[in-house]
């Protein structure tokens, strides 16, 4: 007897879900490509994530050097993330030791509020944190640019003062935050 051969729908469904697998398994996905900080950086520039300083991002991942295990634009999106983390907790820091001696109750109203801020922009950031690194850019991005917000509302409080203490820390926190946010929508 001659063999027949029976196709059926389910087999064309089984060949095309294998086929499908083995795509996806061979596709590089854009945050797993190789780039140096130089690369990403220059990405990070030209996305539509806002004002992102080219010399502050190579030097700010570059002078860490957790960045030499971070190869990818992935990996050196959450370690700027991480930054921005570690800055948000030295901004909250800080504040709170000119709370202390702050001897004026306006000067430390103001100060406790930029401390709301940063306490509610470093959660945001730690959750952003997790978003990458379950690969969720896209609520990463949303979450990073929500957190950029702290540095400017600190700033808006002491509108109309001649010296704002925390200027150097909104600063520098603000333009890290901007970073972690460039390479991050560099990947969604």
């Amino acid at each position: 007897m001659g063999g027949v051969t029976v196709t059926t729908p389910l087999c064309y469904l089984a060949v095309a879900a294998a086929s499908a697998l083995l795509l996806l398994s061979t596709a590089v996905a854009p945050a797993q490509v190789v780039v140096t900080i130089e690369e990403a950086c220059r990405m990070a520039t030209s996305g539509g994530a806002g004002k992102v300083s080219y010399d502050h991002c190579v030097a700010s991942l570059a002078s860490d050097a957790r960045s030499r295990d971070a190869a990818d634009l992935h990996h050196l999106a959450a370690l700027a993330a991480r930054i921005a983390v570690e800055h948000a907790a030295a901004t909250e820091a800080k504040i709170e030791d000119l709370g202390e001696v702050e001897e004026s109750p306006h000067a430390r109203a103001r100060l406790h509020h930029c401390l709301d801020l940063y306490n509610a922009a470093a959660d945001v950031l730690r959750d952003a944190l997790d978003n990458l690194h379950a690969r969720v850019y896209g609520k990463a991005s949303q979450q990073l640019a929500a957190a950029l917000g702290a540095a400017e509302s600190c700033e808006d409080v002491w509108k109309g003062e001649e010296h704002v203490p925390v200027a150097a820390h909104d600063r520098e926190y603000g333009r890290m935050a901007l970073v972690a946010l460039g390479l991050t929508s560099g990947i969604a």
